[in-house]
């Protein structure tokens, strides 16, 4: 229809979405036809680029969902099977915040997201904080074996205000997730970089935390340079979904790369003699305790998980 309007979903709640467009935010809801049949996930989400006729000022009617080139999302048990909830639709990037210390960093963690951006094949990037707690050498000690594998890696502190610009660069333009434990200091990177952007990012995420998915409101908060960032509190509850173990070996950058010079197809890369990634392991090529997240993730027995 020639009198359609493209625009972007910046927040959703209770069937209504507010869209951003040429002509400003327009207040939306989703035509009738695009909510008939059975629903097995959402139908529109934060980040979904849509089709919208004009209804009268300020509002209007969403025609058509464009296809998403990513998305992050989680799988919601309801009485008819398992529902898929979008956290948020067509990101450009992920932004993973831990610190370095207070609280210990929680690798573990990392690497579980890590292997879920790989699976959804978004790009991401690491921001190890609080160096002025531990220094410079200290933080990169935990944090480079990231950088070795290809994650950039931001190190930042807000009293030092130390990294800020560079990880501001690297925001402006771009629509980026950002996740991490309780206590890294997102809140005051993102405050540091844009003033009150972290008491909004808190504040939609206490919303978040508190409600549920359909009721709660998800929001894309502009930078003033241009781009968005959206707080998802609900990756902490995701997981690799439909998958066998095997594709976990994918998910693993340096592992992947081991795994092209393994001599057995059933290797368990656990035991057997001239596996490629045990050897790998050995020629500090894989950092072991990434090794031991990769085994957990294809749920190998506790007992059979060897160390290094």
């Amino acid at each position: 229809m020639s009198d359609e309007i493209r625009g972007r979903i910046v927040q959703a709640q209770s069937g209504f979405y507010n869209v951003e467009t040429d002509q400003g935010i327009l207040v939306c809801q989703l035509r009738g036809r695009l909510k008939k049949g059975r629903k097995l996930g959402d139908i529109a989400a934060i980040g979904d680029w849509v089709r919208i006729t004009l209804q009268e000022p300020g509002k209007g009617m969403i025609e058509e969902v464009e296809p998403r080139s990513t998305m992050l999302y989680r799988m919601a048990p309801t009485p008819r099977g398992e529902y898929q909830q979008i956290i948020i639709a067509n990101p450009d990037q992920a932004v993973f915040v831990f610190s370095v210390q207070e609280p210990e960093p929680r690798l573990r963690m990392l690497d579980r997201f890590l292997a879920i951006t790989e699976k959804e094949k978004i790009e991401s990037f690491i921001v190890a904080n609080k160096i002025d707690l531990s220094g410079r050498r200290q933080a990169q000690i935990l944090f480079q074996r990231y950088q070795k594998i290809g994650y950039p890696v931001f190190y930042t502190s807000v009293p030092k205000k130390i990294g800020l610009r560079a990880l501001h660069k690297q925001l402006i333009g771009r629509t980026s997730v950002f996740a991490g434990p309780s206590g890294a200091g997102k809140s005051s990177l993102l405050n540091a970089i844009q003033p009150g952007l972290g008491l909004a990012v808190k504040e939609v995420s206490e919303a978040t935390n508190k409600g549920k998915h359909t009721t709660v409101s998800r929001k894309l908060l502009p930078l003033e340079e241009g781009g968005y960032v959206a707080d998802t509190p609900g990756l902490k509850a995701l997981d690799l979904w439909d998958i066998t173990p095997e594709e976990v070996d994918g998910y693993f950058r340096e592992i992947s790369q081991a795994l092209k010079h393994c001599r057995f197809s059933d290797c368990t890369h656990t035991h057997e003699p001239g596996c490629a990634v045990i050897e790998a392991i050995k020629k500090k090529k894989i950092h072991p305790e990434r090794y031991q997240s990769y085994l957990r993730m294809r749920e190998v027995e506790e007992d059979k998980i060897p160390w290094f």
